[in-house]
């Protein structure tokens, strides 16, 4: 017998190992994604067909849903150190995944041997694949030590670094809040969503540097300055791709990241739309949407269990668990294609929004439900609804 265990070793062997491998999907993936760029031709494409496949495996897996694994004495089947490694190698994994990209660039602009068809897929899987990148930038941005450097150093592949303070200092905090950029109210699209979460997490992030360094009588334009520090992480990218394409390289890299972006800010728009918290009062399950059907929760690394995780947000990602929070009852890549067509994605979303109103808002907040649809009734067939 295994110390501590009514059952084997083998037994327990095994199971530790389907608890810790089910979750190297999007590793493996990115990997032949980048095979995929090297190969040329059909094969640049890779990314974009593993992602339409991961639409059909995260559709049929929707009615599956598994709790968090712990044995009888509670304890994880996780293991630490296995997972923080795999998500530190995903910062190099996602480095080479752009620079792949730029050896294509470079081919197309010095000696014309990749397509223009090859190049279009090659910029569409880099830009599916480097969004993934929110997953691991998410998960480590709440690692206060090295984790933190890790998960900014990951978002500055997209030009998103300023994210990693406003998700713990704000999103954390004002969850369900006006006051909360990533949280998107009734009627807001994704589109407009993505630009005006984007924004207003970099507004914060600035503040948060310029009012730190008022306090300590340094200038905006310091070393000390981590909005500006976030932002000049990202300059490696902007120059392998000048260097590698030119205009269609500056071209390539704002489609690559206007991709990553997007399917950042998709995530946070559907992890808390139309959810509503009364300012000053706790944050509970109840105001994040719940994702946990098998495929949704291994390749994004439970981050769809919203509502565990922002009530205990210093948990790793394999601890969490059901909670009973609102849920949508369809996968993150399946809800994705709603969001995409915002009249669908209302009618969709509204009697989950109705029941959460009837069954699990406060009186406070069905009253600013309600002042907030008579404000915006009018804008309801506008698919620009901000």
């Amino acid at each position: 017998k295994f110390p501590g265990f009514n059952f084997n070793k083998t037994e327990f062997s095994m199971k530790t190992f389907y608890v810790n491998v089910r979750y190297l999907i999007v590793p493996v993936m990115t990997v032949l994604t980048i095979y995929g760029l090297f190969l040329g031709g059909i094969y640049a494409w890779t990314g974009v067909f593993l992602f339409g496949l991961n639409i059909i495996l995260d559709t049929a897996t929707k009615n599956i849903h598994l709790r968090a694994d712990f044995d009888e004495n509670g304890n994880s089947f996780g293991i630490k150190t296995f997972q923080y490694i795999v998500m530190y190698l995903m910062l190099p994994i996602f480095i080479v995944l752009q620079c792949a990209l730029a050896w294509n660039l470079y081919q197309f602009t010095t000696s014309s041997t990749v397509a223009v068809e090859t190049l279009i897929g090659a910029i569409l899987s880099t830009g599916l694949w480097a969004g993934l990148g929110i997953i691991y930038g998410h998960e480590l941005s709440h690692n206060k030590r090295e984790g933190f450097s890790v998960s900014r150093a990951i978002m500055a592949l997209s030009g998103a670094s300023h994210f990693t303070y406003a998700h713990v200092y704000q999103h954390h905090l004002e969850l369900g809040h006006q006051n909360d950029p990533a949280t998107a109210p009734r009627g807001r699209n994704v589109y407009w969503h993505t630009w005006l979460s984007h924004f207003g997490q970099s507004k914060f992030s600035f503040d948060l540097e310029k009012q730190k360094l008022e306090r300590h009588n340094k200038s905006f334009f310091s070393l000390d300055n981590k909005w500006i520090l976030g932002y000049l992480y990202s300059l490696p990218s902007i120059v392998l791709f000048v260097w590698s394409g030119g205009i269609i390289g500056i071209v390539a890299l704002v489609v690559v990241w206007s991709i990553s972006n997007f399917l950042l800010e998709a995530l946070n728009f559907m992890g808390h739309y139309g959810l509503i918290r009364e300012a000053g009062k706790p944050v509970e399950h109840k105001h994040s949407w719940d994702n946990d059907n098998l495929f949704t929760s291994w390749f994004f690394i439970e981050i769809g269990r919203q509502g565990d995780h922002h009530v205990r947000g210093e948990t790793y990602f394999w601890e969490l668990d059901e909670v009973g929070a609102p849920n949508y009852e369809i996968g993150y890549f399946t809800l994705f294609l709603l969001t995409l067509i915002p009249p669908v994605f209302r009618k969709y979303t509204q009697k989950y929004l109705d029941e959460w109103d009837r069954n699990q808002a406060s009186e406070a907040e069905k009253q600013i439900a309600k002042d907030y649809y008579e404000d915006t009734k009018h804008l309801s067939n506008n698919i620009f609804v901000v």
